[in-house]
């Protein structure tokens, strides 16, 4: 029997390993990548996979809130089989092992895939005679959801206990401007922009370059809950932005409170998040 699987991570090689690994099994049809929370669940109810391999961490969404949405949507909906993939040691993920998920570590094994396709083959198989078994009876998906809204309970939980990455704790951000290194306070920045390499830091009173080489690794020094990256060249405050522009096409643009009030541009992919962010 052959299951459909998406793969959601923010890092392109490990999507690209993780589809390597599960192709090479013959067992398994990748339907989709996601790069984060967001795109998973828009991925999740467009494909309707057997399973999904979830990356933990990601920006925007984690895997937590990305079953949390699920659940909040439709409890009675049908739910995929969620497998994490972590770079957590062995302990930190015991929480993963109950009520019928898995979880892969970074780097990943290719046995332990094999282990984990197997598990989910006869899950599957179980699942469809329980199905069988009760056609004539709606409870099966409440059940469903209720193990999987008792999982996101047990994760939370064991989220807590977990050691949360290394940021800045001074939650300054050094920009470079004319030839001055300058600390910059994180709730200061409107946006970032880069543009042919070049990382340009915006707040209300300067502008400065990153020593960074991607947007996603300023964001790693950024705080996920004020700054979305609304498009792949722009990161921005959600503090700072002054107003949110209807544009051509049913798109956006976001007008900023930097002294030029710049506008920037909100991608097709990141329009549902701005109408989540500010209820539009």
């Amino acid at each position: 029997m052959t299951l459909t699987a998406l793969i959601i991570d923010d890092e392109q090689l490990a999507r690209e390993e993780l589809e390597y690994l599960l192709t090479k099994t013959g067992s398994v049809e990748i339907l989709a990548h996601g790069k984060n929370g967001i795109e998973a669940v828009d991925l999740i109810r467009a494909h309707k996979p057997d399973m999904v391999f979830l990356d933990v961490q990601m920006p925007g969404l984690d895997g937590f809130a990305v079953l949390k949405k699920l659940i909040g949507k439709d409890k009675k909906a049908r739910l995929p089989q969620v497998i994490f993939a972590t770079a957590f040691d062995q302990y930190a993920v015991r929480a993963f092992e109950v009520n019928a998920v898995d979880y892969l570590l970074k780097p990943f094994d290719e046995a332990r895939v094999q282990q984990t396709l197997e598990k989910a083959h006869q899950r599957a198989a179980n699942q469809n005679a329980a199905n069988s078994a009760a056609a004539a009876d709606n409870t099966a998906s409440d059940t469903a959801g209720a193990r999987l809204d008792a999982l996101v309970r047990l994760l939370e939980e064991q989220r807590m206990q977990m050691p949360q990455p290394a940021r800045s704790q001074s939650g300054k951000v050094v920009l470079r401007t004319q030839n001055r290194l300058l600390l910059v306070d994180q709730k200061e920045i409107c946006y970032a922009t880069i543009d042919e390499g070049t990382i340009s830091v915006v707040t209300q009173t300067i502008e400065g370059s990153s020593n960074c080489r991607t947007l996603e690794e300023l964001m790693e020094q950024l705080d996920p809950e004020n700054f979305w990256r609304a498009h792949r060249s722009f990161v921005v405050n959600i503090h700072h932005i002054r107003e949110v522009v209807p544009w051509f096409k049913s798109s956006y643009q976001l007008r900023m409170d930097d002294k030029r009030q710049t506008e920037v541009p909100v991608s097709r992919a990141q329009t549902k998040r701005l109408r989540e962010l500010f209820n539009l």
